[in-house]
């Protein structure tokens, strides 16, 4: 790992033993980016990379040199209005209603280490030998401004992480309009796009697309990161696949509005952009105020797609998750939810906790409905006073009985929200996002509490503090279920209402700190209507998040492996619930449910008394299995096999860190009758290693199992025997012999 400046030819060059990220200060002083992919060679020179062929009606920054324009110059944080026709990374409306930026570099350092963004999520080192952080200080002397560049570079990882910070010195006040996280100009157009959209119960399913002319991407306006668009997108080589073929990556460490797009030109020039979305944000800067922008991690590999998966798994499991549990392997738990919803007390809760402990599960949840007022979804939110009817000895109550039992106790939360009738709606109007004498839109019966407002998380904090304090509560699951509009604050002036959402976001991340510096003992579990918040930025506070609300086996399926394209199987809550589905319906097996869920954080949301003896026996061996196993199933190496997405079958695996132990997960959605042989690639095995294949109960060697297949086939004639029918699923154990 390096980072080598060269004076003489003003190059900067980042590099480890995988990839290279090379840049340099042009002879126009703007920072120009040169190289970025896998690691080449260090030299004092690169200058024969900087493209400057003349282009018709380019607008040059020298009279004498028709060649030298900002339009074909790629860039390292582009600005518009002097010379560079592209959108851009900075917008600043200037005190004078200019627009106008040139920014040019001024200096640069280079630290040990990783410096923390103040207020915001971020990847992190444990020790300084970890990382080198270079910053570049580019600035506008006419604007007053000075913007610095930090760019990380790991030694263990193919990463570069990067933020801004922008400074402002002018002492009349200017707005920003636009900052992004980071800018980067790729020399040609020869890509695939590659997203996570989807909805409420359909979250993160994979799309590609061709990269066409123009500006494609994704975003969120929804004052979360959203269930219809993950803050990610990757650029790969159309012959590139799970295993090979290269492949750029870019995640944004954020859990608010953001854009990331992807403005290919006609010149066949690429240009990714990340960061805050610009739409409702004007920040208004006086003087010698910095704004930091989130950060964006980007990750390269010519190994395919799901080496770039491992690399965010490993880094975002180690190196941004924080906390007791993030090394830890997860309790098994059961939720209360899909059981009783609403309508509950504690007699009606402790058989399920007593059932939940014969069985081997370790943590009893206690879902939505434990405070007053709170018996549908209409009422209760924002006052968290405990319902006496429901729990006549409240939480410490109902938690000391559940820990003689011998289980943990967790709890679910909503504390950005507030229905009307409570006494914080009525008491506080002015802390509910509005604008007085406007419509006030709801979601869910509920209105959203203005976050932005330091008051309202100081005092919600307090309230949160009052219920967890002296319970004994091990597991918090904090959700958040609707999008946010009428953005108004009622306490800001109006020259800060662009400050609202961004301020909103960082006032949630504010609370999370306190709360887990006051409660390091509990694991947090994020959530938002399922999965509209699974982000990096929850990640960083909460080690897990709710996957999805959509429970059923077939469509998780779908969620896992597209969620898997990011984010660590430690983090992915996954749960086996009750059939009928209480989304879609459809009825599955014990079994089914059960080996899509272990691929998770597992646990049950079902009512455990309701099940046959049968059902019992068999829930009992599936947490034996989850325990035996569960730490290669939350922290191994994870490969994609068959897409669901691509057939009727689906595949994925995950391998022990010495490489003797893997689990192979094995899904057909619909029978199919009188269907062809099947084998299925495996990877990541030992090729010298020889494994007993349980199910098949033979013994094979690594190389044998990866180049050859796994024999997946099975009876398709129709019939009642074992492996027939709809929705059918193994999982097939490789332990390593002698």
């Amino acid at each position: 790992m390096s980072i080598h400046f060269n004076r003489e030819s003003q190059t900067f060059h980042l590099y480890n033993d995988e990839i290279s990220y090379i840049m340099k200060v042009t002879r126009s002083g703007h920072l120009g980016q040169l190289y970025y992919g896998k690691r080449v060679r260090d030299r004092d020179n690169y200058d024969y990379l900087l493209e400057t062929e003349p282009r018709s009606m380019s607008v040059c920054c020298f009279e004498e040199d028709l060649s030298y324009s900002l339009e074909h110059i790629k860039q390292e944080y582009p600005v518009w209005g002097t010379g560079d026709m592209h959108l851009p990374a900075l917008d600043v409306r200037l005190p004078d209603g200019s627009r106008l930026l040139d920014l040019t570099y001024r200096s640069h350092e280079i630290l040990a280490g990783k410096p923390g963004l103040k207020g915001l999520p971020a990847v992190y080192v444990e020790d300084a030998s970890e990382a080198e952080t270079l910053v570049v200080e580019l600035g506008d002397a006419k604007a007053e401004l000075t913007v610095r560049l930090f760019y990380t570079i790991y030694e263990a990882f193919p990463v570069i992480a990067r933020h801004t910070e922008i400074r402002y010195d002018g002492k009349q006040e200017a707005y920003l309009e636009q900052a992004m996280s980071l800018s980067l100009d790729l020399p040609d157009m020869d890509y695939e796009m590659v997203e996570l959209t989807g909805a409420w119960a359909r979250e993160r399913h994979v799309a590609v697309r061709k990269l066409q002319y123009g500006v494609q991407g994704v975003y969120s306006l929804r004052g979360c990161s959203s269930h219809h668009f993950n803050p990610f997108l990757a650029l790969k080589r159309p012959n590139c696949d799970e295993r090979n073929g290269e492949v750029y990556a870019f995640s944004l460490v954020y859990s608010g509005n953001f854009a990331a797009q992807a403005d290919a030109d006609p010149y066949h020039m690429t240009r990714v952009t990340m960061g805050i979305h610009p739409q409702g944000f004007s920040w208004r800067l006086t003087e010698g105020e910095t704004f930091t922008t989130p950060e964006a991690v980007m990750v390269y590999t010519d190994q395919g797609l799901n080496a770039m998966s491992q690399v965010f798994h490993r880094l975002y499991q180690s190196r941004l998750a924080r906390g007791r549990y993030r090394d830890q392997v997860r309790p098994v738990l059961v939720n209360n939810w899909e059981a009783t919803y609403f309508q509950f007390d504690e007699n009606r809760l402790l058989p399920i906790a007593q059932e939940a402990k014969d069985l081997g599960i370790e943590l009893f949840v206690l879902d939505d409905g434990w405070f007053t007022n709170r018996n549908d979804e209409h009422c209760g939110l924002g006052d968290w006073e405990i319902d006496r009817t429901k729990l006549p000895e409240g939480l410490a109550g109902l938690a000391e009985k559940i820990k003689r039992m011998g289980l943990r106790f967790g709890l679910w939360i909503e504390p950005e929200m507030v229905n009307a009738g409570t006494k914080l709606f009525h008491e506080h109007p002015e802390w509910v996002l509005h604008q007085p004498g406007r419509r006030m839109s709801q979601g869910r019966y509920q209105y959203v509490l203005d976050y932005s407002n330091p008051e309202v998380v100081e005092h919600i904090y307090g309230k949160l503090c009052g219920v967890l304090e002296g319970t004994g509560i091990s597991y918090i699951k904090w959700d958040m279920n609707r999008s946010i509009s009428e953005a108004y604050s009622c306490t800001a002036g109006s020259e800060d209402q662009g400050k609202v959402l961004h301020r909103y976001i960082l006032g949630v991340y504010r609370l999370y700190e306190k709360l887990t510096e006051h409660f390091p003992e509990i694991l947090f579990e994020s959530c938002a209507s399922g999965g509209a918040r699974f982000d990096p930025g929850m990640l960083y506070y909460a080690p897990q998040c709710w996957t999805s609300d959509n429970t059923d086996a077939v469509e998780r399926l779908k969620i896992q492996y597209g969620t898997s394209f990011v984010y660590p199987l430690s983090s992915m809550g996954a749960h086996v619930a009750a059939v009928p589905n209480h989304q879609v319906q459809r009825k599955t097996s014990l079994r089914m449910r059960a080996n899509v869920a272990c691929f998770g954080d597992f646990g049950y949301e079902l009512d455990l008394t309701a099940l046959t003896e049968e059902g019992k026996e068999k829930t009992r061996e599936q947490i034996r299995f989850v325990k035996k196993y569960r730490e290669i199933l939350q922290f191994g190496t994870f490969y994609r096999l068959l897409s669901p997405f691509e057939g009727n079958e689906a595949a994925w695996m995950v391998v022990s860190e010495n490489r003797r132990t893997a689990l192979v997960g094995y899904y057909r959605i619909l029978q199919e009758i009188n269907a062809g042989y099947r084998r299925v690639r495996l990877a990541g095995l030992d090729p010298e290693q020889k494994y007993r294949v349980s199910i098949l109960d033979k013994e094979c060697y690594g190389d044998e199992l990866m180049h050859i297949g796994l024999i997946t086939t099975d009876t398709s004639s129709g019939d009642n025997r074992e492996g027939a029918g709809d929705f059918v699923s193994r999982i097939y154990v490789l332990e390593g012999v002698e």
